[in-house]
């Protein structure tokens, strides 16, 4: 069930399209679905939700971020971080390429130093 919005989480689509955020503009070009929940109940509960095709969604998203100027995605393994004064400057990554930015975002997805315990053996891997 790929869906975008429901109850809890709907608002935040709406407060990210008044931002600017691209995460609407791509539901409503990659829905299959789209229904307000708990219409037949009062405004304060109601929520829009959409039904979307996953693999749609994630091209449209990746071609629209890829035209955004000053935005550059490189889809890389951070090896190292580049510090100096205790502040980090960068990244070096898994080929080669050195990163220099005024901030920089790490995100190491669900697992981190993820185990798998198979008995006495222990494996470095996250999701099987």
């Amino acid at each position: 069930n790929p869906a975008i919005g429901g109850l809890a989480k709907g608002h935040l689509v709406k407060e990210l399209d008044a931002m600017g955020g691209l995460m609407g503009e791509i539901t409503d070009e990659a829905g299959i679905q789209f229904r307000i929940l708990n219409e037949s109940k009062g405004v304060a509960v109601q929520g829009s939700r959409a039904q979307i095709d996953m693999d749609k969604y994630r091209i449209i998203a990746r071609n629209k971020l890829l035209k955004l100027p000053n935005l550059e995605i490189s889809q890389e393994q951070a090896n190292a971080l580049i510090v100096e004064n205790d502040e980090v400057k960068g990244v070096k990554t898994n080929l080669e390429n050195t990163y220099f930015a005024k901030k920089v975002i790490l995100t190491t997805g669900t697992f981190l130093n993820g185990l798998i315990h198979i008995g006495e053996n222990k494996l470095q891997a996250g999701r099987v």
